[in-house]
């Protein structure tokens, strides 16, 4: 079984070692070497555990946990089951794309699951738990910005994302373009993901 609920302190270890491991496998090849190898979970889990934390500007995060069958074979599970994905956002960090005010805008800031338990539904139900909390906090569009070099862009325009907007950033060294995925009004999104199946 696999449940999606709200992120607990608790978390933080084993959503940095998400974060990791999803880093490694989505970027090998897009960010250097070096840097992948170089993550460390224990350093992104205290960073996490002060973004379950903070509710300031909307901000929540939602984690994806696998108990009994679906729980992954030789990782342990903490109480309740295995961390195997999360998403993270809140009100809108900068300028909203349709001209918002930030307070207008919600922002999708990370979505990582784990290799082994895409195309089951999970980023979907994900997803949803993000744009049912951002239409509860006052946000009418939602943004997430994501490495062109991604190669999961795909999921964001499944879901009726569409490209608005495109930077260059330096990051780990290097000039990467990244795109963000916009659904305005949030309920583009809202609808996309009504019909996350469970699993």
């Amino acid at each position: 079984m696999i449940c999606v609920r709200r992120a607990r302190p608790g978390d933080a270890a084993a959503i940095g070692a998400v974060h990791v491991a999803t880093w490694r496998n989505v970027y090998a090849g897009v960010l250097p070497e070096e840097y992948l190898a170089g993550l460390s979970p224990m350093r992104h889990a205290v960073g996490y555990e002060r973004a379950i934390a903070d509710r300031r500007h909307g901000h929540a995060m939602f984690v994806a946990v696998a108990s009994g069958a679906d729980a992954p074979p030789g990782r342990p599970g903490g109480e309740g089951g295995t961390i195997v994905g999360f998403v993270s956002g809140g009100r809108g960090r900068r300028p909203g794309l349709c001209g918002e005010a930030p307070a207008g805008s919600g922002e999708v800031e990370t979505l990582y699951l784990l290799d082994d338990y895409r195309d089951r539904g999970l980023g979907r139900r994900l997803m949803r738990a993000m744009a049912a909390h951002l239409a509860a906090v006052g946000c009418r569009s939602v943004v997430l910005w994501v490495l062109r070099d991604n190669p999961t862009r795909w999921f964001y325009q499944r879901l009726g994302g569409r490209a608005a907007a495109r930077e260059t950033i330096q990051f780990a060294g290097r000039q990467v373009e990244q795109t963000a995925f916009l659904w305005d009004p949030i309920d583009v999104l809202l609808t996309a993901t009504a019909t996350a199946p469970e699993r």
